[in-house]
This record gives C-alpha cells, structure tokens and sequence, in this order.
C-alpha cells in the first residue's frame, strides 16, 4: 500500500509542496528514502524508528521505501520527519490516510516531542498558495504559521496529541493569529546625541529617500552612535515589507514564538572581519548573507577601509538591483537585498587627520593608501558623503533636549507619503530607487538648476550614475520641503553632499 502525506520544503527562501510517499513492501527489512535527500533527512530514519515506538505503535517489519517528491530538488533538514512518520502508520493501517487539504512538517525527538523548524514562514505561505487548508506544525512555530493567511494552523506537542487528533478522539485546536504586543521597548532616540545639526540632516535626507550614505571624522565625533539611531526615524514597515523580512530572518533561524514577525525595519551591523560569503549568502547549499537580512532595513559597515576588497566589492551589483543571484553546484538562488548602506570611517589610519588637537601623524601619501582601500566604484554607489565634526564643548553642555527621533520621524513620513503617491502602482518605493527614466521624468531642473548641475559636473568629474544620484537626492530634498519642483537651492544642497574632495585632505 503506498499512502501520500503532504508536506513542504525550502529552496532559497522560497518554500514549495512536497509530497511524502510511503510504501510497504515484502522482502527483508528495510528502510530506504530516496528523493535527494540530504544527511539530516536520511538521519530521520532513525528518529522516526524511535518515536514510532515511544508512542506505543509498533514499527512495520518490512520493506519500506520513503519517496519525497518532487525527486529532482534536493531535500533538506528535518523538517520530513512527522510526515514520514504519518505516512508509516498510515501504510500499515494504524491510522486513516490525512486528506489532501492537509500538510504536516516537525522533526521529532526520540521520545517522540516535535522539535521547532527553521523556514516556516515561507513554507506556510507555499501551504496556503497550494491550497492546504489545515498545517500541522510543532508547537513552537505555530504563531509564525498564523502569519500566513489562509490557514488554519494546529500547534503539535508530541506525536501521541496528533495521533488522538487524528483519530477523532480529543481534538487539537487551531492556533489563534499571532498579534504583535503593545508597549514595545523603545530603541536609540536622536534626542540624547548633541549637536552635529549637519549630520542629522544629512540622515534625514537619507531616511527620507532611501538614499546611501558615508559617515567620515575622527574617533568620538560620534559617526557609530549617529548611524544606530538611524532606524529611529525611519518609516514603519509596511505588512508587505514585514512579511518579506521575516522570511529571510525564519529561514536563517532568527525567529521565535515571542517574536515571529520583524517590526522594526532590520538594522545589521556585521564586523570588518566578514567575509565576502557571510555579506552575500551561500555555503555548499545558498543561505542568506547579511546584505539579506537587512532586506528593507539598514546595513551598517563601520571601519569602511578595513573590511576587505571582495567583502566590499561584493555590495556593488545588489546596491543597484536590489538582489543578489547566488550560484553553488547545489544550485541558484535569488535572494531579495533591498537595503540602506549607511558607512562610517576616518579620514586616515590613526584617524585624527583635521581634529582640533592636530594629533594626526600620517603623512599625505599614508591618508591617500588608506582612502584608497575604498574603491571608485562602490564611492560612487554611495549618495551622501558627510563629514562628521569633532562635537564642541559647548554642545555637549547645552541644557536644551535636542529634537527627538519622533519629529523627525514626522516629516520623514510626511516625504515617504509624497513618494508613495509619485510611484502608486510601481515597484518602486522611494526615490533611491528611482529608473533612469523616472528621474528624467520626475527631477526636472528650471534653467538656474541646469547650470548649477552642469558646473558641478564638469570641476567634480562627475559620472551618469552619480548624476542621476545627485538629482534623487535633490528630490527628496524637495520632498522635505513639500516642494513640486526641484529648486536650486535644493540641488545645492544635494552637490555638497557629493563632495568626495573631504576623503583627501
């Protein structure tokens, strides 16, 4: 008899139906699954044997053959184990077959508990696109599950409350929609830095459109503690955007029952010591990097010159498509990278080249080498270069609070709002990631900003990307302003931003 129990399994960070085919045959005893398994799912064999007989059935003795399909993808994890277990009993007739709308996925402990799974999240989303309509999962992924609509969710401690279930004896019941808690701990506020006006606005104006940016001063001025709070002000995640985050952040196993979907916009800050595959993803089967985890968030490089030439040089293409393509011999996956690069780093080795006290002691070739680790290229991906002053005694003295995170949240928000008009039925979000075509359309100068434009590209050698970078910038600029056209005084604002001359004093 050969029985199909439905389940579900993960390529990338996209989850696709899978069916467990169980069949027992005569012939000596075995136990054999085939489908691509990997080592995790060939060990499920073993787990399977020992739950069967923690929950009191008895193990067939005779041939089986376990087939996941489709066999032409590779299977990984544990996440087969409850399925192939259903599918055992249910060939040798100790339960009756599950229907068709129903998929199960769990790995099972010995004693037969369900252990969590990571990927669950997108896997539920592939359960409601097929048309599963029940999911049975361990108990510890069910409010994720929930997340899915479509569904209805049956959180399983052990095989024996599924089995009862099954049977028609005590009933599971279904998880309610998981919701998020109110009263949430709040994060870093722009209102404890003092003074640097001129950088608040600078991330302002980033927050704002979406847009890139490079932090440079010496130890102190506060460029770290600047870039934290930039999270503060920047718009809520929209359910869209949430549920793309948590998918990549559940199929890296950085969820949990208590926190199931991200509601904060993702703030990675990885060490300069990363290599180029821990940035990008992959491994002998393709994982997220952190490029992808900070997916609709921000990506913090602090120490820009010291991370190295691949690490850095491998942001170049998904800064300017938003995804990065992985490819292994396991196979190539996709995976979204739609991020903000905020990037902090001094103006030389020692670090104090330009500060009051004139400590600095590299020499003019010293301060050249060391700006040169970052390449022109990835220079030119990055919209915003600010310079970061060391913070004046008197400022950090002054009594009065400065603008909190809130208010500058409110015009953020009110800009962001302008742009969801400007782009309604787009791919497009906010103004960084604006087509070529739509700054041609949406960026037009009046004659004083054409000539302000073309002096500036002639005596700063400027390129057609970081052109069109500049006139995002000024958009959003504008925006701020609650502005229709672009004036001139908003693209000169946008070019002092773009005055590369201050990494080579």
């Amino acid at each position: 008899m050969v029985v199909t129990i439905r389940s579900l399994g993960l390529q990338g960070i996209k989850g696709y139906d899978v069916s467990v085919e169980c069949a027992l045959s005569g012939g000596l005893p075995a136990f054999d699954v085939v489908g691509l398994p990997d080592a995790a799912v060939k060990e499920s064999r073993e787990r399977v044997r020992a739950a069967i007989k923690s929950c009191g059935a008895k193990f067939p003795v005779s041939r089986i053959t376990v087939n996941l399909a489709p066999a032409a993808l590779r299977k990984e994890g544990t996440v087969y184990d409850l399925p192939i277990l259903l599918g055992i009993l249910a060939a040798q007739g100790d339960i009756d077959p599950p229907e068709n709308t129903a998929a199960f996925l769990g790995e099972l402990s010995l004693t037969g508990a369900l252990r969590p799974i990571t990927g669950m999240l997108p896997m539920a989303m592939a359960a409601a696109r097929a048309g599963v309509k029940e999911l049975y999962v361990p108990a510890e992924n069910a409010a994720e599950a929930t997340l899915a609509d479509g569904l209805a969710v049956y959180p399983v401690e052990n095989v024996e409350a599924l089995l009862s279930h099954l049977r028609g004896r005590e009933r599971l019941a279904p998880a309610q929609p998981w919701a998020p808690e109110t009263g949430a701990e709040p994060g870093p506020d722009f209102s404890e830095v003092m003074g640097q006006e001129n950088v608040k606005r600078a991330l302002e104006i980033a927050a704002a459109g979406g847009h890139n940016i490079l932090l440079i001063g010496s130890p102190g001025a506060g460029k770290s503690m600047l870039a934290r709070r930039l999270p503060s002000i920047l718009p809520d995640m929209t359910r869209r955007e949430a549920l793309e985050s948590t998918e990549i952040w559940s199929v890296a196993g950085m969820t949990d029952r208590k926190h199931p979907l991200l509601q904060r916009r993702p703030f990675r800050s990885p060490h300069h010591t990363v290599s180029a595959v821990a940035l990008a993803g992959g491994g002998a089967f393709p994982r997220p990097g952190e490029i992808s985890l900070a997916h609709n968030g921000v990506l913090f490089l602090d120490e820009l010159p010291e991370f190295s030439k691949d690490a850095m040089e491998v942001l170049r293409q998904p800064i300017e498509d938003g995804e990065v393509t992985i490819t292994r011999t396991a196979g190539s996956v996709c995976l979204p990278s739609r991020f903000m690069l905020v990037c902090a780093m001094n103006p030389c080795r020692c670090g104090w080249r330009g500060h009051p006290s004139g400590r600095c002691t590299c020499t003019d070739a010293m301060v050249e080498k060391y700006v040169s680790r970052i390449s022109g290229p990835m220079l030119d991906r990055i919209d915003l270069h600010v310079e970061v002053p060391s913070v004046e005694f008197e400022a950090m003295r002054r009594r009065e609070k400065p603008e909190p995170s809130s208010a500058i949240k409110a015009r953020v928000n009110a800009a962001r709002a302008l742009q969801a008009d400007r782009f309604a039925g787009t791919e497009v979000s906010c103004n960084a990631h604006m087509t070529a075509a739509r700054v041609g359309e949406f960026c037009r100068l009046d004659d004083a900003g054409e000539r302000i434009l073309k002096a500036a590209f002639d005596r700063m050698g400027l390129t057609a990307r970081s052109h069109d970078r500049i006139l995002r910038v000024a958009r959003t600029i504008a925006d701020l302003d609650g502005a229709e056209r672009i004036s001139a005084a908003h693209l000169a604002e946008a070019i002092q931003y773009r005055n590369t001359e201050i990494l080579r004093r």
